[in-house]
C-alpha cells in the first residue's frame, strides 16, 4: 500500500536529484514534482501535500500559490538563506525551514582561502612580482594567536570555527542565544557586537539577512574595528553597508576585505556591477558568490533537505526554522 502522505517538490529536477528525494523520502510520503505539470495539476498536487521542498516558491508555485494548500504543513528550503521567502504568501500555520549546514563545508574552506590570501597579502604580492617589485620584506599577518570573530555560528560558522582553530587562532562566537556547544574562546549575542568588532582580527559575516541585521555593518562599526582587520562576508551583501565599506578600505589600507556575496547580484547571466569602485582596490578580494559551489553540492543539499523533511513526517524536531518576526516588513 503506498504512503498516505505526499510531498510536493517544486524546483526542477531530473537524475540524481529525483533519486535523492524519493530514496530518503519513499518510506514516509509519496514524492510528486511540479515542474511539467499544468497549473491546474500543480494545485491538486499542493491541495493534497504534507509538505513541500522547494528552492524559488515566487517562479516555482502556481500564481495563487498556497490558498488552497490547506494540509500543508512544512516547507522545506534548498537555501540556507531565507530573505528571499515572501512569507506574507505563506499561511502563518505552515512552519518554514532553511537548508541549514548544506553548504558550509564549501563555503567555510573559501573562508579560509580569503582570509589566508588576505593576510598573507598574496594578491598585493602577486601584481608587485608582475611588475617587477620583489619586497620581500612586506609585513603579513599571523592566525596564530588571531581572535577570529564570527557572527552568525551555526552550520558555516561552527565549519569555520573548526578550520582556523588549528591555525591557532582564538574564536569569538556571535549567535542568537549566546550560547554553544561547540568549544569556543568567548560566546555572545549581537548585544556584545561593538566588543566583537573591536577584538577581531578577522570578522566572518555568515549571518542571516533579516530586518534586524541589514545594515548592520556601517562606518560606526567598521571605525571600531583593527587597523589591519580582515572583513570576510560569505552571507549576504546587505548586511554591510556599501558606501561605508568602500570609504574605508579606501581611507584604510591596512585594513582588507574578502566579499563573496554583493548588493546586486545579477540573475541569469546578467552584468555584474557594483556602485563604487571595490576592484581598483587592493586590499578587497572577490569572488561571484560561489563559495558553496562544489562538485556534488546539489545531491548533497537535496537529501540534507529530504532528511528534515522525513524529520517533520515523523513528528521529530527539525532543523532551520525560520522565526518569522525575524522576517516582519522585511520584502
Amino acid at each position: 500500500m503506498a504512503p498516505e502522505r505526499l510531498v510536493a517538490v517544486s524546483y526542477p529536477v531530473d537524475g540524481e536529484l529525483t533519486t535523492v528525494n524519493t530514496d530518503v523520502l519513499g518510506g514516509s510520503a509519496t514524492v510528486r514534482f511540479l515542474a511539467g505539470l499544468e497549473q491546474d495539476a500543480q494545485l491538486d498536487v499542493l491541495r493534497q501535500a504534507s509538505a513541500l521542498i522547494g528552492w524559488q516558491l515566487s517562479r516555482e508555485l502556481p500564481a495563487s500559490g498556497l490558498a488552497g494548500a490547506a494540509g500543508l504543513g512544512f516547507i522545506q528550503l534548498l537555501s540556507a538563506g531565507l530573505d528571499s521567502v515572501d512569507f506574507a504568501a505563506i499561511p502563518d500555520h505552515v512552519t518554514v525551514a532553511g537548508n541549514v549546514g548544506a553548504y558550509a563545508d564549501p563555503i567555510a574552506e573559501h573562508v579560509m582561502a580569503m582570509t589566508l590570501s588576505l593576510a598573507k597579502h598574496l594578491q598585493i604580492e602577486h601584481a608587485a612580482l608582475a611588475r617587477g617589485q620583489f619586497d620581500r620584506p612586506a609585513p603579513s599577518l599571523t592566525l596564530y594567536g588571531a581572535v577570529c570573530g564570527i557572527l552568525g555560528f551555526g552550520g558555516i560558522g561552527q565549519a569555520t570555527a573548526r578550520l582556523m582553530r588549528p591555525f591557532g587562532a582564538r574564536i569569538h562566537a556571535v549567535n542568537h542565544s549566546g550560547r554553544t556547544a561547540e568549544p569556543v574562546d568567548w560566546v555572545g549575542t549581537l548585544a556584545d557586537l561593538d566588543q566583537v568588532l573591536a577584538t577581531a582580527d578577522v570578522l566572518v559575516i555568515s549571518l542571516p539577512l533579516t530586518t534586524g541585521t541589514r545594515g548592520l555593518i556601517g562606518a560606526r562599526e567598521l571605525g571600531l574595528m583593527k587597523p589591519d582587520a580582515i572583513l570576510i562576508n560569505v552571507a549576504r551583501g546587505a548586511i554591510v553597508d556599501e558606501r561605508a565599506l568602500y570609504g574605508h578600505l579606501a581611507a584604510s589600507p591596512r585594513f582588507s576585505a574578502g566579499l563573496d556575496a554583493w548588493w546586486d547580484e545579477p540573475r541569469g547571466g546578467g552584468a555584474f556591477h557594483t556602485n563604487y569602485p571595490f576592484f581598483e582596490l587592493p586590499n578587497v578580494l572577490g569572488s561571484p558568490h560561489n563559495s558553496g559551489d562544489v562538485p556534488g553540492i546539489e545531491a548533497f543539499a537535496a537529501r540534507r533537505a529530504a532528511e528534515n523533511v522525513r524529520r517533520f513526517l515523523h513528528g521529530e524536531t527539525v532543523t532551520g526554522v525560520a522565526r518569522r518576526a525575524d522576517y516582519a516588513g522585511f520584502r
